[in-house]
């Protein structure tokens, strides 16, 4: 019998037995190294994300629910709002130290931060950067004030205090006219981009241009930092942030059709890499003859049925403010959803930062409601998203 076989052996081309069975040991060897780097590869892509995940489930723990949005929403004014948020130890620091919205936007923007400080390697770029969206949110409020005619103080209530421009706030705040406010970002990210908006700004006499220029900044660099999905965790973040871009790109073409902007002054500030809408598509939406035209121009894609239930609405009020609601819905459901499918990566942080975004908006709804005598709880419960 072991001649047989040494003879098969042998016929294969082995010199001895000896041979045949190291070359055996080691193709196991390597079949079982293959079976074990398949295992433990899913466990090692997981482990970056244990720390941050358990951060992040903490804070989840702590947003509103159903109970205390009814005890908030029963307040009979903003005093007894501001008395419940210094009972929530997230909002109880800011209450006292800032008007009640800028206090709810410092603490989103704190959120912000501390998911960009535990945020793993992978990821870590793409959550810094939209940290960025702070110093862009205060220029952009800091120039509609200085359109609005509002003062210093009014003015100083809208911005929050984060961000890298938090030093030149109040020069930025003290500045006489949009070009001062250019001026005093000279040296930064954002003075060029809004020195080529400028020109259209002042000739069609709209902030679009200067707002789109910036979000355009915003949205194409974090486009850049999610580009290449690398495993699961990095293509749910193209993804989430490739849908953000096509929602982006929607709302100004929205607003410039109601706005009464041409083509050409949009067409700068369009971003052709979204998720679903290509070049020749957004161009298709641009040309678009009106806000009807649009909504039916993204026939084929997720956005149509998302938006033509609002049109009936869009016809009886001349608002576009329901289309931006379905907007922001569907970038929530799209959270909702790799937070659930990515339970073990990065989707338990997208969808806190979703939620906390949520739990803001409606803090903030509540509170213009509250100053409004006679919206009743009930109604202002509508409002909420």
């Amino acid at each position: 019998m072991v001649e047989d076989i040494n003879t098969i052996v042998t016929s294969m081309g082995f010199p001895s037995m000896e041979a045949f069975i190291a070359l055996l040991i080691v193709a196991l060897a390597v079949i079982a190294l293959i079976a074990v780097i398949s295992t433990i590869r899913p466990v090692l892509e997981m482990y970056p994300y244990t720390y941050p995940n358990a951060r992040v489930r903490a804070r989840k723990g702590r947003l509103l629910n159903d109970k205390q949005y009814t005890e908030i929403l029963e307040s009979q004014n903003l005093e007894e709002v501001k008395n419940y948020l210094r009972g929530i130890p997230e909002y109880a620091k800011y209450i006292d130290e800032y008007p009640l919205e800028k206090a709810l936007d410092t603490q989103l923007a704190e959120t912000y931060n501390l998911i960009a400080t535990i945020a793993p390697d992978n990821s870590k770029e793409v959550f810094h950067f939209l940290l960025k969206k702070w110093d862009i949110r205060n220029i952009k409020s800091i120039i509609i004030a200085k359109e609005a005619g509002l003062n210093i103080d009014e003015t100083m209530n809208l911005v929050v205090p984060y961000g890298e421009l938090s030093d030149r706030l109040n020069t930025l705040i003290d500045a006489d006219s949009i070009e001062e406010i250019i001026n005093g970002l000279e040296g930064t990210e954002y003075a060029p981009i809004l020195e080529d908006a400028l020109p259209i700004y002042k000739e069609s006499g709209v902030l679009l241009p200067i707002e789109a220029a910036l979000d355009k900044y915003l949205l194409q660099n974090l486009l850049r930092t999610a580009a290449t999905p690398e495993d699961d965790n990095t293509a749910y973040l193209h993804e989430y942030v490739g849908n953000m871009v096509d929602i982006s790109n929607i709302k100004i073409i929205l607003r410039a059709k109601v706005d009464g902007l041409k083509f050409e002054d949009i067409e700068p500030y369009m971003i052709s890499d979204g998720y679903q809408l290509r070049e020749w598509k957004l161009k298709d939406l641009m040309e678009s003859e009106d806000v009807s035209g649009v909504i039916n121009g993204l026939e084929g894609t997720d956005y149509a049925p998302l938006l033509s239930d609002s049109l009936n609405t869009y016809s009886e009020t001349g608002s576009i403010a329901a289309f931006e609601k379905d907007l922001d819905n569907h970038i929530n459901e799209i959270a909702k959803r790799i937070s659930l499918k990515n339970q073990f990566g990065l989707g338990p942080m997208i969808g806190f930062l979703n939620k906390k975004e949520k739990e803001i908006k409606n803090l903030k709804t509540i509170v213009r409601g509250k100053r409004e005598q006679d919206l009743s709880a009930s109604f202002i419960k509508e409002m909420l998203v």
